[in-house]
């Protein structure tokens, strides 16, 4: 049987002063390195929202500028475009003006030279039209 005698109070006593020193030489230093990892991994989740965030609204802003400089490069393109249009029906304008310049310049040149052949036939055709009649009528007239 178990019996009461002085050794269970020291066996008590001891169980107690083992409670305080492990408590004080392992429990409580290994809580404290518990909580300095866990507080460690906190902050490094932390950084890691943090730039993660950083580096989404930098790729937003290179997506804007990006975009802005798309439309910058568009927007002169079509100026670029406009432009040569512009000098194109500008020279197309120049050039069917001297056409029509060289065309109207032409078609007089050959007004006048119809106008001197019709005067020089109007000229001839009276002796042509007498020589033809002799050689029909076989006289001359």
């Amino acid at each position: 049987m178990v019996s009461m005698d002085i050794t269970l109070f020291l066996q008590v006593v001891n169980a107690f002063v083992l409670m305080f020193l492990l408590n004080g030489i392992i429990y409580k230093p290994v809580l404290k390195i518990i909580k300095e990892r866990k507080a460690k991994l906190q902050g490094m989740e932390n950084d890691v929202t943090t730039f993660e965030d950083n580096a989404r609204r930098r790729q937003e802003e290179v997506d804007k500028k990006m975009h802005n400089a798309s439309l910058q490069a568009k927007a002169a393109i079509d100026t670029a475009r406009s432009g040569a249009k512009a000098a194109g029906e500008e020279k197309l304008t120049t050039i069917k003006a001297e056409a029509d310049t060289e065309k109207d310049k032409q078609l007089a040149d050959v007004k006048s030279q119809v106008a001197v052949a019709h005067t020089e036939l109007q000229a001839g055709i009276e002796g042509f039209a007498t020589a033809m009649a002799g050689k029909i009528l076989g006289r001359s007239l």
